[in-house]
């Protein structure tokens, strides 16, 4: 009989330590329900600004990789019905946003877009293709345009006494180097390469949003519009929340009743145990951010 109680003991806690083991990958993973149900919503957060290149994510930067990724995912999952993509971001590179909006257009299912804080200039950008935008009323959003910035530190060179000699194969292969302010045919270089991005900005919004290229582009002067203005003006579709989304996207994906919803790559425990607010991503984003050529960006 001791025995027995024994055995009974041991199993217990061995199903004890598995359901033990088993929720805490199920918290790492997000909550995610592995797949089992067949009328799901996914929601795929867009988180601070956006770039491309292997960055870890939820820590002020939203990478094209791990949002396509995402995207891909979802719509190879037969389980999801409809997609909702939570945008809280100021912007980022062109190429973020190209690399996100040509993942969006390969998706036959419904994308929906739920603005929350911040949807501004690329975030915009990637938030036209989708068949639905939801915002707040005092959500920003807007910022249509594209900067390209520079730094000339030349006089502080000058007073520290440091001198630089350049040898270059053209006369702008230095262009960007903020020893040297550009020249005036630099300058012109630089307006027309802003001009060439914006032109393919506005054409994205006009044909994705169904608005005359002229009316686009009076809007696109970077100014930012609150949430209840853009409706106004037909960048938004409707006002509402997460959940609110959530239910449009249910509704569009042809899920009757409460939809359930899981997430691609919602902040979950993983994130605070490998990592923590403390990771210096410098190293990831020196790429672009010290880059010697400034810094083009669709962003507020």
């Amino acid at each position: 009989m001791a025995e027995y109680k024994k055995i009974v003991t041991y199993l217990a806690a061995i199903f004890i330590l598995l359901s033990i083991i088993g929720g805490s990958f199920y918290i790492i993973l997000g909550g995610k329900d592995f797949g089992l149900s067949k009328n799901r919503v996914e929601v795929i957060y867009v988180q601070g600004v956006m770039l491309t290149g292997s960055i870890p994510t939820g820590f002020g930067i939203a990478t094209s990789e791990d949002i396509t990724k995402s995207l891909k995912d979802a719509s190879e999952d037969d389980g999801v019905k409809a997609i909702v993509m939570r945008i809280n971001s100021p912007g980022g590179s062109p190429a973020a946003a190209e690399e996100i909006v040509s993942a969006m257009k390969k998706i036959k299912k419904p994308i929906v877009v739920s603005m929350g804080d911040v949807a501004a200039s690329a975030a915009y950008y990637i938030s036209a293709p989708a068949d639905r935008i939801i915002a707040n009323p005092d959500t920003i959003t807007g910022s249509i345009g594209v900067i390209w910035e520079f730094q000339n530190r030349s006089k502080f060179y000058d007073k520290d006494g440091t001198s630089f000699y350049i040898a270059k194969s053209g006369e702008m292969k230095d262009m960007g180097g903020d020893w040297r302010g550009l020249s005036d045919e630099e300058k012109r270089y630089a307006d027309q390469t802003i001009a060439e991005a914006y032109s393919r900005f506005v054409k994205e919004v006009a044909d994705d949003r169904n608005i005359s290229l002229s009316k686009v582009k009076d809007l696109a002067d970077g100014r930012v519009y609150t949430g209840a203005k853009a409706k106004e003006l037909g960048l938004v579709d409707e006002f509402g929340s997460l959940d609110d989304a959530i239910d449009v996207a249910a509704s569009l994906g042809g899920i009757e009743g409460k939809p359930e919803v899981t997430y691609a790559n919602k902040p979950s425990l993983s994130r605070l145990l490998f990592g923590g607010e403390k990771m210096d991503i410098s190293r990831y984003t020196s790429y672009y951010i010290d880059g010697p050529y400034g810094r083009m960006l669709s962003v507020s």
